[in-house]
């Protein structure tokens, strides 16, 4: 860390670094029937995810995106931490996505991620979802994060108060989230400074059926982390928990002497592959359903071996399944070196084994990952925890699973990505813009052909005033007019007679040219259209009354004559325009 500064002539100790204090809870509640949340808390690392999609794969969303991150709980990061968390939520929601591509039924699924990373006197934060991060310093309680919800969004633009949230229909609908739906989400993202005795709680949405005051007040005043924990835990169970619930109480402090013992974990035994053996808890914070931690130093040691157990060294630490002599299928012992399974390193660059077995991908997924774990000291709860214990972790299927899964679980074998080579994938994609590109054609062609033959037929308008001749029809295709003018003609529109205005006006269909011409004569000579003038439906065409002139006493024709109307000439069926 920093070096020895001097003042006054007296040399002040270099600062000690910083690392967390830490408890995680996890619950099921009383409603759900199992555990989508998963949550890891270390000395620099603390995740909290909240999965989702139900039957469809939560607890596998939650799960893989906290299984993913473990390997950055250190911090040595020798060009900085900035982006490091942002990079590795994206690889997960990357993996999620293959998740879905290689099991269809996980469509659907997705998580929200709230993680801390501690690098020197920084905190770096990342936040996806409505998971939340609390911070309590110098006396001052305060959300950090912003949920991602439809709820908070109403609230920011001020169409819905804060004590409405609670009982909005649409609460639980999230805006942002990890999972096959954006290749690339949107995450909060900020670097923060931290202070000696600072604490932090991230928590999923299920520590929500508490009030927040009632919160507030037990990260106050308990001190001790896990029984913290272990209350908000129960003060959930007590208002019903009708969700999940996960907490990860944290507490900055300054690395002691004690701390710089790494425990080691217990692996999977060859007599039982993807069973985790019990082993002594490292630290006095215990959980239902997290991963056991072996107690420090000396007294850590990996559990007895079937075969040729003197010849290991005494601090050899954990050793890979594989590696132990397993017991072959009539029940005498076989050699390491000849086992299925057997996945030892030697010099770094062991290949994985011939897969004859065919849940050797799952097992070594299992085998990496734990021992990632057996590196350091930690809590792993929830979803995640019960895949590490099982055995069952996400795996993504290639030409070789076992070095898929040990890229995706420890990201050390960087160049066997390329060896992901979904060819069936290639041939969809060249089959789908196959059709794509035909239908396209068949669509513009079709649109050219309506196009062409809007451009036989003719009408006669109104243009600035005068009567005009249009080439196409009357019709436009959004911005798209589907005529022109042809030709203007000297006839002004206030020369005509009102109702043949109104016919210009709602334009005259003509079926080509000659004819658009032979009715803007008419208009000239006539000062009508020369077509058929439809009979009148809704209004009476004023005429003068038959039996009014067949009672006339007059026999001189020309008193008949004289009674019909002369006023206005008005069109009647039969007639023309």
């Amino acid at each position: 860390m920093a070096s020895p500064q001097m003042t006054e002539g007296n040399a002040l100790p270099p600062e000690k670094p910083l690392i967390m204090r830490y408890a995680a809870r996890s619950d099921v509640g009383r409603i759900r029937s199992k555990n989508d949340d998963s949550a890891y808390a270390g000395k620099h690392l603390a995740v909290v995810a909240d999965g989702m999609g139900g039957h469809a794969g939560g607890d596998v969303a939650s799960a893989s995106t906290v299984l993913d991150m473990i390997h950055l709980d250190h911090d040595a990061y020798p060009d900085g931490a900035e982006t490091v968390l942002a990079d590795e939520i994206q690889t997960a929601n990357s993996l999620l996505s293959e998740l879905v591509h290689v099991d269809p039924k996980l469509a659907g699924m997705g998580t929200t991620v709230t993680a801390l990373l501690l690098e020197g006197r920084q905190l770096h934060f990342a936040h996806i979802g409505d998971s939340r991060a609390y911070r309590l310093r110098n006396g001052k309680f305060e959300q950090i994060s912003v949920d991602h919800t439809f709820v908070q969004r109403l609230i920011d633009e001020g169409r819905l108060r804060p004590e409405e949230a609670e009982t909005h229909p649409h609460k639980n609908v999230l805006m942002r989230v990890l999972g096959d739906v954006d290749a690339s989400p949107e995450l909060d993202l900020d670097v923060l400074e931290v202070e000696v005795g600072e604490r932090w709680l991230l928590c999923s949405d299920g520590l929500n059926y508490v009030q927040g005051p009632v919160v507030e007040q037990v990260v106050r005043e308990t001190r001790d982390l896990a029984e913290c924990a272990e209350l908000l835990i129960e003060l959930t169970l007590a208002n019903g928990a009708p969700d999940n619930v996960t907490v990860v109480l944290l507490e900055i402090v300054e690395e002691t002497a004690d701390d710089l013992t790494t425990a080691a974990v217990d692996v999977v035994s060859a007599e039982a592959p993807g069973t985790l053996q019990p082993a002594p808890v490292a630290k006095p914070i215990h959980e239902k359903g997290a991963t056991p931690k072996p107690p420090r130093g000396r007294e850590a040691k990996t559990r007895p071996q079937a075969a040729e157990p003197d010849k290991e060294a005494p601090d050899a630490g954990p050793r890979l399944p594989g590696a132990s002599a397993p017991v072959s299928a009539a029940g005498a012992p076989t050699s390491g070196a000849a086992a299925t399974g057997d996945v030892a390193k030697t010099n770094g660059s062991a290949e994985p084994p011939t897969a004859t077995d065919p849940h050797l991908g799952e097992h070594l997924s299992a085998e990496i990952l734990r021992e990632e774990l057996a590196s350091r000291p930690h809590e792993l709860v929830g979803a995640a925890a019960t895949a590490a214990e099982t055995g069952s972790i996400p795996t993504v299927a290639g030409r070789s699973v076992a070095r898929r899964a040990a890229t995706v679980l420890t990201h050390k074998a960087e160049q066997d990505r390329l060896e992901f080579q979904p060819v069936p994938t290639r041939k969809r994609r060249w089959l789908t813009l196959a059709i794509a590109a035909v239908l396209a054609i068949f669509v513009i062609a079709g649109l050219w052909v309506g196009y062409a033959w809007t451009q036989t037929r003719y009408y006669v308008g109104e243009f600035d005033q005068h009567v005009a001749i249009y080439n196409g029809i009357s019709q436009s295709l959004g911005p798209f007019q589907l005529s022109k003018v042809q030709t203007v003609t000297n006839i002004r529109m206030d020369s005509l007679p009102e109702y043949t205005q109104q016919s210009v006006r709602q334009t005259v269909a003509a079926r080509d040219l000659a004819d658009a011409q032979q009715i803007v004569k008419s208009l000239q000579n006539n000062g009508t259209t020369g077509l058929p003038t439809p009979c009148p439906t809704n209004t009476a065409v004023p005429s003068p009354s038959p039996s009014a002139t067949r009672a006339a006493p007059s026999p001189a024709p020309s008193a008949a004559a004289t009674s019909s109307p002369t006023s206005t000439p008005v069109p009647t069926c039969g007639g023309t325009r």
